[in-house]
């Protein structure tokens, strides 16, 4: 917000009774680096044709199949990307047109489909995700080491905090799963 905007929202919150903003302040701070991380990626991920949740669920498969899955199901991959089934069907449909990844039914329930990487998709992965964590590392080499373990620790407050008083699921988040006690 410039200074006159802020000014501004400052006098209408105030016409209501209302003068700490601190919450709005956090949410559109949050907000703006979320954006500009998204454009970011968008860009980044522009040179082998997919966007960003794409690049995502491609980086997801990846790292599944280190850990020894052979597949994953959509269901899992929705939960993954918190968007809907509906969302990532679309983004598996695009994925599996371009060559990245292989669709499989389940033997035992054939209205299940199984998820991996085709070799195209893995490669790609292999490929692109040094340069893109290097870009990533990149953007941050303004804040040290220090800001860096403080902003973490912040945004995963912030994020157990979203959690427990904006009645979140504890699947919002797969790996703050556990982490909703009082601090």
């Amino acid at each position: 917000m410039n200074h006159a905007h802020g000014e501004h929202f400052a006098r209408l919150m105030a016409a209501h009774g209302i003068t700490d903003t601190h919450g709005v302040e956090v949410m559109r701070r949050v907000r703006m680096v979320a954006s500009a991380y998204d454009v970011i990626m968008q860009a980044q991920t522009r040179a082998e044709n997919l966007s960003a949740p794409r690049w995502r669920l491609l980086l997801h498969l990846y790292m599944a199949e280190l850990a020894g899955e052979a597949a994953v199901s959509p269901t899992q991959l929705s939960k993954f990307q918190n968007v809907s089934k509906n969302t990532v069907s679309s983004l598996l449909r695009s994925l599996e047109d371009q060559g990245l990844i292989e669709r499989d039914l389940d033997r035992d329930d054939r209205r299940q489909f199984h998820i991996r990487l085709s070799a195209a998709g893995r490669d790609l992965i292999r490929s692109s995700t040094p340069s893109h964590m290097a870009h990533l590392n990149a953007l941050v080499t303004d804040l040290s080491p220090s800001d860096i373990a403080t902003l973490s620790e912040l945004l995963q407050r912030l994020h157990i905090s979203l959690m427990r008083h904006g009645d979140l699921p504890a699947t919002y988040c797969p790996e703050d799963r556990g982490q909703r006690t009082e601090d």
